[in-house]
């Protein structure tokens, strides 16, 4: 996974989306030849402004989907803490 450093609590958060990575590698005698392609969980972040992709294992897949998670919340979190204080403060009229 990308580097990042640990949380005091022991609980990660990333940012990015994990999709499915299918790619054909085009051996005549392989299974993806003939139309079935190969199929591998990936997660796709930006780093530095460039996107990047981590191929994960079958063990990864429920850590990384948690960590993505606790990052959704804490994003909608805050963008809902962001909008009530923007609505409490005071506004000029001209």
């Amino acid at each position: 996974m990308p580097t990042q450093a640990q949380p005091k609590d022991g609980f990660v958060m990333l940012r990015g989306s994990l999709y499915t990575l299918r790619r054909r590698y085009g051996k005549p005698n392989c299974h993806c030849a003939s139309g079935d392609v190969h199929e591998s969980p990936a997660l796709a972040y930006r780093s530095a402004a460039r996107t990047g992709t981590l191929s994960l294992t079958g063990a990864d897949i429920e850590e990384v989907r948690a960590a993505l998670a606790r990052y959704d919340l804490a994003r909608r979190e805050l963008d809902c803490s962001l909008m009530q204080a923007s609505l409490l403060r005071p506004r000029r009229v001209f």
